[in-house]
């Protein structure tokens, strides 16, 4: 699958080496990337005004979709998730109300932007660090149009990186981050790939972008990991403790002094007999409901947040963790969405 992905890079790099002018090829690269974001601001304006014009949001979750696969160690399906997501939160199986209250149907809870055309913006060749430049631009322009917040359906945990640099940036700080995962994804650089999903939160640590990182749900964690973790002082909460912790992962308090914080939601982070379509299975995990008592009882802002690492080509027939990363979009929606009182 991953030379599969590369075909288009492979494609843009043949006519360069026969002489084709690379003004061409850049000019070209531009157009794309131009009117992709055009299509994410304008929707973004859209929902925005949409919500102003309601009256009462303070915060308004929207969905932003980033269907990148290629930085995956493993399996590369995570990059069909967000249509998925999507369907599974409207399939009618269940009602559009959050477990606390709140209407998903009301356009001031959830509304949609639509996804970063990954894929074919990688096809014109854009090489990956002008892919995160443009994951983190899109966000910014969902910040822009207030009271939006974007609650981002991944894609793969390399994502996380470019959306919470782009919100440090626009919020003016460090954030806060609850990450809730099998992995740390902290390594320096997993296999020579900087934008590596495993390193996701070693680029969001070294580029100050957070101020404290709570990880939850750790079990899969080598020498690297811990060494990571004490160089960024990061808080790693591991499954073999969990028993110990409960009590105080299920009364956090996160954001006093910064802007913000940030929810990295990993679906491995549930033990798989909860989430079997996963990438990375790892039993011994999270049950659904130590999730939702975690989130549930968090005291914070949330800013944003994301779900990633579904993977829909490891799902079950009645596609089960489809479900389950839709409720946990739901509840993050929630978490984020706020009205005046």
């Amino acid at each position: 699958m991953r030379n599969i992905a590369r075909k288009g890079i492979h494609y843009w790099q043949k006519p360069s080496a026969a002489n084709v002018p690379a003004e061409l090829i850049e000019n070209g690269q531009n157009r794309v990337i131009d009117a992709s974001l055009t299509l994410i601001r304008e929707r973004a304006k859209l929902k925005g005004e949409l919500v102003r014009a309601l009256g009462g949001a303070v915060a308004s979750s929207s969905l932003l979709g980033v269907p990148l696969g290629h930085n995956s160690s493993f399996l590369q399906g995570p990059a069909f998730a967000p249509p998925r997501i999507r369907e599974a939160i409207w399939c009618g199986s269940t009602n559009a109300t959050t477990e606390e209250g709140k209407e998903l149907n009301d356009p001031r809870v959830l509304t949609d932007v639509g996804d970063v055309p990954v894929q074919e913006i990688r096809d014109c060749g854009v090489d990956d660090d002008r892919l995160m430049n443009i994951i983190s631009e899109s966000v910014k322009l969902v910040m822009e149009e207030a009271p939006l917040r974007p609650l981002v359906l991944g894609g793969d945990h390399s994502i996380s990186f470019p959306v919470v640099r782009a919100m440090s940036e626009k919020i003016g700080g460090p954030l806060d981050i609850l990450h809730l995962d099998a992995h740390p994804d902290i390594y320096h650089a997993f296999e020579g790939n900087k934008y590596s999903h495993a390193s996701s939160f070693a680029r969001i640590m070294e580029g100050g972008y957070a101020r404290r990182l709570l990880q939850v749900g750790l079990r899969s964690i080598n020498s690297e990991g811990r060494e990571q973790g004490k160089r960024f002082g990061v808080e790693q909460y591991e499954m073999r403790t969990f028993s110990r912790d409960r009590h105080i992962l299920e009364n956090l308090k996160l954001g006093e002094g910064v802007k913000g914080v940030y929810i990295s939601v990993d679906v491995d982070c549930l033990d798989p007999a909860f989430a079997p379509g996963v990438s990375h299975i790892e039993p011994g995990g999270l049950s659904f409901r130590d999730v939702l008592n975690i989130l549930h009882n968090l005291q914070a802002d949330v800013v944003a947040a994301d779900v990633v690492e579904f993977n829909p080509q490891r799902d079950t027939v009645d596609g089960m963790t489809a479900m389950v990363a839709a409720k946990l979009v739901r509840e993050l929606t929630a978490k984020i969405s706020k009205m005046k009182d």
